[in-house]
């Protein structure tokens, strides 16, 4: 396999496993984020992008990255969690840092209880243009509208903070008032803002958190958010112990250039790449 820049190895034993799951029946709006994983596995090609991350990592040489393809989705949304929970308990028992590829927003739930039973208390970096803390939307209290208000209500999450969020409804404040998030809107983003966690750190990361110009192939565009650059250099300059991870809501249907899915493979190399380097320093 030459994916991930052709870090992608055949090895019974890895640092990092990608995860597909390819599951969006609790999109609110449009279909298409179960497509994700492949769209962003073939951005991801030897022949597409280099091994080697901005920090001078060389995901080749430096770690053991494994892909573990696609996970089964049929059943019902209960069944989905459990078999996601369970998948990536595993993982995390075998002290291996899960990359999970979405999928809509909600399959963040599940994979956040497996991390919160490993790692307590557990930061959360949420990249979003949406808080994702709406009680229910639609009559449904797990569409991908809501994880993080499950996350937060089930105590899951000691620290979370949501960077670009740009489309908040009152009922998102107060949520976010009652439990302490720190939301960084985009109007108040700052250039080189660093962020410090002491706890393990999972980054949810949905690609909506980009401004439509870098990431047309999403549900839902939303006008005015980060650029690719401040994303890396945000990651980059992040002062904490990264567990994993999660990126969601690629759309290929909407994604006609490519440069969406191109941008996700980007972003999790980098994290790949920040993993490592710290790792090894530390």
């Amino acid at each position: 396999m030459n994916f991930f820049g052709g870090a992608i190895k055949k090895s019974a034993v890895f640092d990092i496993a990608i995860l597909g799951v390819p599951y969006d029946e609790k999109s609110s709006y449009l279909r298409g984020p179960a497509k994700g994983p492949p769209a962003i596995r073939e951005a991801s090609t030897e022949e597409e992008l280099n091994a080697w991350t901005e920090l001078g990592v060389d995901l080749k040489k430096q770690v053991s990255m494994a892909d573990l393809g696609d996970m089964n989705v049929e059943g019902s949304f209960s069944d989905v969690c459990s078999r996601i929970e369970s998948r990536v308990s595993l993982l995390l028992e075998e002290d291996a840092v899960p990359i999970v590829l979405g999928g809509d927003h909600s399959i963040s739930l599940p994979v956040v209880r497996a991390f919160s039973r490993k790692h307590n208390p557990l930061d959360i970096l949420h990249f979003d243009a949406h808080p994702d803390l709406y009680e229910e939307l639609y009559g449904d209290r797990y569409s991908h509208a809501c994880p993080f208000a499950r996350i937060l209500e089930e105590g899951l999450a000691a620290n979370l903070v949501q960077v670009g969020v740009r489309s908040i409804t009152g009922e998102h404040r107060d949520k976010a008032a009652e439990y302490g998030v720190r939301m960084i809107e985009m109007k108040d983003m700052q250039e080189n803002m660093g962020l410090v966690f002491e706890n393990p750190l999972y980054i949810s990361f949905d690609m909506d958190a980009l401004d439509p110009a870098f990431a047309p192939g999403v549900s839902h565009r939303e006008p005015g958010g980060l650029s690719t650059r401040q994303v890396i250099n945000m990651l980059h300059a992040l002062k904490a112990d990264i567990a994993g991870m999660d990126l969601v809501e690629v759309n290929p249907v909407r994604d006609v250039s490519g440069i969406t899915a191109s941008a996700a493979a980007k972003i999790i190399l980098e994290v790949c790449g920040k993993i490592a380097l710290d790792t090894r320093s530390g």
